[in-house]
């Protein structure tokens, strides 16, 4: 495997204290994740989003394996060095980043997990496929406003932005080449505080039920909270609460 490097959005002063990555799922783009980015620094972070590789602006590649993108982001990191303070990661970049915090110690000090796509068994994995092939046969303001009416404007602008600047081919192989997708053994070995924000299992969510027992049940440094009526998209349809959620979360492990 050979690392790309990503590009990057920033939010915050650069001289800010404590850094964050943040890292989208598929289909989206790094500034698609503006409510955490702009919501950290005015926290008092330096916060980066990145273009997972075959996404945004990013190098394309042949190998979309979460594994690939997890060393990508092992090899992205603050400027000056060292690891970051926190890395939030929603869906596949939920994934990628386990991986890589499971793989790389020094990589970041504090994990969060929105709705994290930790594994993916063939029901969710048709629902995935589905959803995407939806997005790029209806690309369109009108047609993503439609089906998530509680999105922000700049939400909705930024998905189409999203799945423009994305490679079809990217994300048809992200699933083509994660069969099985299953990374619960990084989960397990994760030695850095993680907090998972889950969705609504109502609503649709990827870390539920089995799963999500059998993982916190595996791994003491993991806890969790579901926020009630989001689906998988958890921060861009309760921004709010996702955002109290990780800054209570990430105040409290600074301590």
């Amino acid at each position: 495997m050979t690392a790309v490097t990503l590009p990057r959005t920033i939010w915050g002063d650069a001289s800010a204290t404590r850094t964050a990555l943040v890292v989208h799922g598929l289909g989206s783009n790094g500034p698609s994740t503006w409510r955490i980015g702009s919501d950290l620094a005015d926290r008092g972070w330096h916060v980066t989003a990145v273009d997972l590789r075959g996404h945004g602006f990013a190098p394309r590649t042949q190998d979309y394996r979460v594994e690939s993108y997890a060393e990508d982001l092992v090899a992205t990191r603050p400027d000056g060095g060292g690891g970051w303070d926190l890395v939030v990661g929603h869906s596949l970049g939920g994934a990628a980043a386990t991986v890589a915090a499971a793989t790389d110690q020094t990589w970041t000090r504090r994990l969060v997990l929105i709705d994290p796509a930790i594994q993916v068994e063939d029901r969710d994995a048709a629902i995935v496929r589905a959803s995407q092939e939806a997005s790029f046969a209806d690309n369109t303001e009108a047609s993503v406003r439609a089906k998530n009416p509680s999105w922000h404007d700049l939400d909705v602008e930024l998905k189409v932005q999203a799945v423009t600047q994305a490679s079809r081919w990217a994300i048809e192989q992200t699933s083509a080449q994660n069969q099985p997708w299953d990374v619960r053994p990084s989960a397990l070995a994760l030695t850095v505080p993680t907090f998972v924000i889950a969705a609504d299992p109502a609503v649709y969510s990827l870390f539920t039920g089995r799963l999500a027992a059998e993982v916190l049940a595996g791994n003491p440094r993991i806890s969790m909270t579901v926020i009630v009526g989001a689906g998988h998209n958890v921060q861009r349809e309760r921004p709010a609460e996702t955002m109290k959620a990780i800054g209570e979360w990430a105040d409290l492990e600074q301590r």
